[in-house]
């Protein structure tokens, strides 16, 4: 048994290859795998087998000293010097195995030799034992019984035993008168023979008459008489067949001898009914030879061993009454079968867990399997495996034919949710035979595995204004387990604290849509934060909590309003005065506007709607200053009426109008002093655009083109990948530097129209039409950028 606790069996397989696979747990998942030969190297564990048990070997008397008379074999299924195998007799000095000494055995290939002649009239049978051992360490051995039986030949002359002369000789003379009549009897021969089958002689006879002259030679037979049985040389023949022998094959038994002769000597044999031997008699010169032949195939796991009675019958008719009393013997027959293997394994699941849950502990008992082969021996000698690619194993048998299918290794269902186990069961025969059976086996679900979001965190963006109880957006989370423990319910996580917008959403418990119950306002909340719970509803319930922002997106909703001109009833309407003398591009006012809306939707367009004359006076659509286009005239109107429009870029525009009427006056000296330091203050206050242009007038020309690569660098550094969130509560601060600036906190913010101010960053998620300014007035520098 290897560390791990499996159990190798090398005569199944003596070599494994075994892929081990390195996975990580990254999306998507990278391996590697690597190849191991894993040889399993053979124990000392079986014994050496003999071929046959017990053998039985029939040796003509009269061999040859020194000659090999027969042979065993045995083998050894284990490998190298564990199935190398020496052979040797056991010699005990008990009355059979005096013969035993005079025989030796080859050590190596197991031939036996005898040192000297048998002769049958001394031995007739023998038995002794041969020791078959291997050269493992420790040596294993097995033996086996050999049964010697000597065959009789015909060696010995009868012997006459009257009449005998004085000198030996078997000469006699017997004297009978002339006139004796027919049937006298003249004497009686005694002869016998050394082999137990008396054979017929003819004896010649010298008979001597009363005349001397007449003498007789008389031919007298020695007629042998039935009065002796037939004998086996054994009581009981065994046989060893294999069932794989094809019909017709033949084996020879050996005949029955009987001391009488001629007609009295074994005539017939009879074998007792058999569906698979019949009986086969072959004529020889020392009388019939039977024979056993195979009619029918054997099986031997319908029968493994057959009994079978040789009866001979010899010819005699004794004694007295002229009756036929024929003398015979019995002598029995049994036929062991060995085993081929003809049977493959069979496998029964008597247990069986069709689903295993995923948590379980390492050695969990899945199935239990039983094992039977009807074979015998190494044929029925059986290993069950399955594949090593599993997290399952096959434990040592519990008891005869028994395993238990066991988890060996962790389950995961959401890795694999079934296994096909294919159990294979293998015998030690040759060639080995296998048979199938495939389990399936389920891994039940264990709550194990908490809900996933398909975000973390959400974004959403809401268009302000929304339809009450109408849907604002959904959450979707999955989970890996199954049944009601992947069954996910949502709700919405309440703190209860002051001002949390998650008391104001509702959420279906199902799909995970969430609807509001009020309608949100951009100017009032720009942006909130909430937790969405998805539980399973496994036994016990696994969550998890996702955080959802949300961003109101503002609507054009607000109509711009007129912060300036306004009279003194709330009218957007305001009277200026200017001095007839004025220059061309003289500041006459400046229309100051907020929107309450952001971006696009608060970016102010200003544009002249009526004037009494258009070639006076001109308004920058963008700052809403109004400047006179020329010098006055004396023919020129003293008062002037402008309508000025302002409206916003929302998809549905939104607008306002303003009123400024221009009076001209006459010009007086202090006035116009007055007036033009009046108007060069405001020009300083607003954006300081006149006095510092004076200043830097004398370096515009190498600042220009200074300003000119630096504004290419900035626009070609910009980002466009702006992600997401609105400004806090702002507050409208004029128009300076060319755009509709507000201020929020410690920040200044400009919607930017076609001029961009120099030093300005773009607010995210504003469309780059949203500027963060420093916290301080345009610089000249700024403003001469601005205008040129």
């Amino acid at each position: 048994m290897d560390p791990t606790g499996m159990w190798f069996i090398r005569l199944a397989m003596s070599q494994y290859i075994i892929t081990v696979v390195a996975k990580d747990g990254g999306q998507p998942s990278l391996s590697s795998e690597n190849t191991i030969s894993v040889t399993v190297s053979d124990v000392n564990d079986n014994r050496p087998e003999f071929s046959l048990s017990p053998y039985t070997f029939y040796v003509t008397e009269g061999n040859s000293p020194g000659a090999s008379v027969f042979s065993v074999k045995a083998s050894d299924r284990d490998e190298n010097d564990n199935a190398r195998i020496s052979y040797h007799i056991i010699r005990d000095g008990s009355e059979d195995n005096k013969v035993t000494s005079f025989l030796n055995i080859n050590t190596d290939n197991g031939e036996i030799l005898a040192l000297k002649s048998f002769d049958f009239e001394t031995l007739k049978t023998f038995q002794f034992q041969v020791v078959a051992s291997d050269s493992g360490t420790p040596s294993l051995s097995n033996n086996v019984t050999v049964n010697v039986f000597i065959l009789d030949q015909n060696d010995n002359a009868p012997v006459i035993l009257y009449p005998l002369s004085s000198n030996g000789s078997t000469k006699g003379v017997e004297e009978i008168p002339r006139n004796v009549n027919a049937g006298h009897l003249v004497t009686k021969v005694r002869a016998y023979d050394i082999c137990e089958r008396r054979l017929d002689c003819v004896i010649n006879l010298k008979t001597v008459l009363e005349n001397p002259l007449e003498i007789h030679y008389v031919t007298v037979e020695v007629v042998d008489i039935n009065d002796h049985s037939p004998i086996f040389p054994e009581k009981e023949k065994r046989l060893e067949i294999f069932e794989s022998t094809i019909p017709g094959a033949r084996f020879q038994l050996q005949p029955a001898r009987d001391p009488d002769g001629s007609q009295f000597s074994v005539h017939q044999y009879k074998l007792s009914h058999s569906d698979h031997f019949r009986l086969e008699l072959k004529d020889r010169d020392d009388g019939k030879m039977p024979f056993l032949v195979l009619q029918k195939q054997l099986d031997r796991e319908a029968a493994r061993e057959h009994t079978l009675l040789l009866t001979a019958i010899d010819g005699g008719r004794p004694a007295s009454d002229e009756g036929t009393i024929p003398l015979s013997t019995d002598k029995s027959v049994i036929i062991k079968v060995i085993d081929l293997n003809d049977n493959p394994p069979e496998i029964e699941v008597t247990s069986f867990s069709k689903s295993v849950p995923e948590d379980c502990r390492i050695g969990t008992t899945v199935a239990l399997i039983s094992v039977n082969d009807l074979d015998s021996g190494p044929s029925g000698k059986v290993s069950c495996f399955i594949p090593e690619d599993v997290p399952f194993a096959i434990s040592p048998s519990l008891q005869d034919n028994m395993y238990a299918i066991v988890t060996k290794s962790l389950l995961d269902r959401e890795e694999r949710y079934f296994y096909e186990l294919t159990v294979v069961a293998k015998d030690a025969g040759v060639p080995s035979l296998l048979s199938e059976k495939t389990i399936t086996v389920a891994i039940s679900d264990v709550n194990d595995n908490r809900p996933q979001f398909s975000v973390s965190p959400y974004i959403f963006y809401i268009t302000e204004n929304n339809d009450l109880g109408a849907q604002l957006f959904s959450v979707k989370a999955s989970d890996c387990d199954d049944s009601d423990n992947a069954r996910i319910s949502y709700h919405v996580y309440r703190d209860n604290s002051e001002g949390s917008m998650a008391l104001f959403l509702n959420i279906n418990s199902e799909s995970g849509d969430v609807t509001a119950l009020k309608s949100f306002d951009f100017e009032t909340l720009k942006t909130f934060q909430f937790q969405i719970v998805a539980s399973d509803s496994g036994t016990p319930s696994l969550s998890n909590n996702v955080t959802v922002n949300v961003f109101i997106l503002d609507q054009n909703d607000n109509a711009p309003v007129i912060l300036y001109p306004l009279s003194s009833n709330g009218s957007a309407q305001g009277v200026e005065e200017i001095p007839r003398n004025v220059n061309a591009g003289h500041l006459v006012t400046k229309v100051r506007a907020y929107d309450a809306d952001i971006g696009y939707n608060g970016w102010l367009l200003f544009s002249l709607q009526e004037v009494t004359d258009h070639s006076l006076f001109a308004l920058d659509r963008y700052t809403g200053q109004i400047r006179t286009l020329r010098s006055f005239t004396e023919t020129d109107d003293a008062e002037h009426k402008l309508l000025i429009l302002v409206k916003d870029n929302g998809n549905v525009s939104l607008s306002a109008t303003a009123t400024v009427i221009v009076k001209l006056v006459e010009p007086k000296e202090a006035f116009a002093a007055s007036d033009v330091k009046s108007a060069a203050k405001d020009d300083e206050d607003d954006n300081n655009v006149i006095f510092y242009l004076m200043i830097t007038l004398g370096a515009v020309s190498v600042l220009f083109l200074v300003s000119i690569i630096v504004l290419i660098a900035m626009q070609c550094s910009k980002s466009t990948d702006y992600t997401s969130k609105y400004l806090p509560e702002t507050n409208y601060d004029g128009t300076l530097c060319n755009s509709i600036q507000y201020r929020s906190g410690e920040k200044r913010y400009m919607l930017v129209g076609p001029r961009m101010s120099i030093g300005s960053t773009i607010v995210p998620g504003s469309h780059a039409n949203t500027l963060v300014l420093p916290d301080r007035r345009c610089t000249s520098e700024e403003v001469r950028k601005a205008l040129f």
